[in-house]
């Protein structure tokens, strides 16, 4: 569902004449699985995660999300996929049905296929309560619900979710970590950047470590603590993280 192979992404810079903020990164997620991006801020997540999006183009390489190239066939892929982030904005004077239904019709979604869709969207993600309510007197926990309610109302195959959590309190960043778990279930290819790692070992049925870029390795995360001989994930991520550094201070 989501195949990206050898992803480069370079940008240019003053000073160094080309920085590389993604260099051969490659990866699969399929539907009914949840992938997990694992790195340190400025890793290179969010970049990966964008051209996914089709919000920024490779600088070499292919990625296809849903059978859809991201370069000649964006529209495509941004029908297929829903985002989530931890900066989504809201509309201060738009109520969470408003908001939610306002991208329905965005994706072109008929009425009725709205309205059948969003009642089962507002169930699940338990937003009757405060529908009526709206951006400017909604609390952290309510717009981050309609943040997804909006990615998920046209049913997208594909989901992405970028440090979504970043800035919740435990209650309400559990809730979205339950709500991606259902979406699992439901069979959507979700793939999960956080560097947290306890989202991760919750969630995430294949992982991949990135730093500087770079994937330094993936798999399940018993495959990682048996290739690495460790008993805890997080071991694994910071030996990994601090191999690295040492590399670069030797060199």
């Amino acid at each position: 569902m989501i195949v990206v192979d050898n992803l480069c992404k370079n940008y240019p810079d003053l000073e160094q004449g080309e920085v590389k903020a993604v260099e051969n990164v490659s990866f699969q997620c399929e539907p009914g699985k949840i992938y997990g991006l694992l790195g340190p801020n400025g890793a290179g997540k969010t970049t990966v995660l964008r051209t996914l999006a089709t919000l920024l183009k490779p600088t070499s390489g292919r990625v296809t999300v849903a059978g859809y190239d991201v370069e000649t066939e964006a529209e495509m892929v941004r029908r297929s996929i829903g985002f989530v982030s931890n900066n989504t904005s809201n509309y201060d004077r738009m109520s969470a049905r408003e908001m939610v239904e306002f991208f329905g019709r965005l994706h072109g979604m008929l009425e009725e296929e709205l309205r059948e869709r969003s009642e089962l969207v507002y169930r699940q993600l338990q937003m009757n309560e405060f529908l009526e309510v709206t951006g400017g007197k909604m609390s952290t926990g309510m717009k981050q619900k309609v943040s997804i309610a909006r990615a998920i109302i046209h049913n997208p195959p594909v989901l992405i979710f970028d440090e979504a959590t970043v800035g919740l309190d435990v209650l309400v960043g559990r809730s979205l970590q339950n709500t991606v778990l259902n979406l699992r279930e439901q069979g959507k290819c979700i793939l999960y950047s956080t560097h947290h790692m306890n989202e991760v070992e919750r969630v995430c049925d294949q992982i991949a470590i990135m730093y500087d870029g770079r994937i330094l390795c993936e798999g399940s995360q018993e495959e990682l603590r048996e290739q690495f001989g460790k008993a805890d994930l997080e071991d694994v991520f910071f030996d990994l993280i601090e191999q690295q550094l040492d590399l670069e201070y030797e060199a």
